[in-house]
């Protein structure tokens, strides 16, 4: 019990750390959504890990209610975890999220719908994820981290590493710039392999002209 207390109380604590906005614990114990969403799953993972499911789904869906923010009771969340703003999180059951880690509003922790067992991220300690980043399916984001705002993640994250874009690339690792050589030469031409399909589409139509002529000379010579 004094271990879980400790915890609600780090909670608290992270806010001051990570948001300048915050004056006071009761200003902070009182109006934060994100605190309240954590809080509440702190209770509803408890209530899950004693096989209590429904009890757990209620106190996430009153949650999810109150606060805007969707957190599964089976997502495991390490401590001073801290939702920035909150609106529209939504984190899977499968999902694991280590110590220290940050999230802003409109991320989504979720799955790609293909998967059984393991089906939601893994987030390393002192990761962060941007507003409105979705990291989808079975995959790791790598201790200290970060996600670009808007970015879809589908594949792991290195740790050290910033991701940007749709789909996520590495763009900064260990502090310096990922450079990507571009080939011009095998980028998509859409028109020109449209025009591909077209000639190929000609060359089959001519050779299938070319079959019935074939055959209706042959009848006309096989009537004579």
């Amino acid at each position: 019990m004094g271990g879980f207390l400790k915890m609600l109380k780090e909670d608290v604590e992270v806010v001051f750390d990570q948001d300048p906005a915050a004056r006071s614990k009761l200003e902070v114990i009182l109006t934060y959504s994100g605190l309240h969403a954590i809080w509440a799953h702190r209770i509803a993972h408890a209530c899950y890990k004693r096989k209590w499911f429904f009890i757990a789904r209620a106190i996430s869906q009153i949650s999810r209610f109150f606060t805007g923010i969707e957190i599964h009771p089976g997502a495991k969340i390490g401590r001073r975890f801290f939702i920035d703003h909150g609106m529209g999180v939504v984190i899977g059951e499968t999902c694991e999220i280590g110590d220290h880690v940050t999230i802003y509003q409109g991320v989504t922790l979720g799955g790609t719908g293909k998967e059984k067992g393991k089906r939601h991220p893994t987030i390393k300690d002192h990761a962060l994820i941007a507003t409105g980043a979705k990291v989808l399916g079975s995959i790791t984001i790598g201790e200290n981290s970060k996600v670009g705002a808007g970015s879809v993640v589908l594949q792991d994250v290195p740790d050290n590493s910033t991701v940007v874009g749709i789909p996520g690339k590495v763009v900064i690792q260990n502090g310096k710039k990922v450079r990507r050589e571009l080939a011009h030469h095998k980028l998509p031409d859409p028109v020109s392999d449209q025009l591909k399909a077209m000639e190929a589409e000609i060359e089959r139509l001519k050779e299938e002209i070319e079959s019935l002529k074939k055959g209706v000379m042959h009848n006309g010579d096989s009537n004579i």
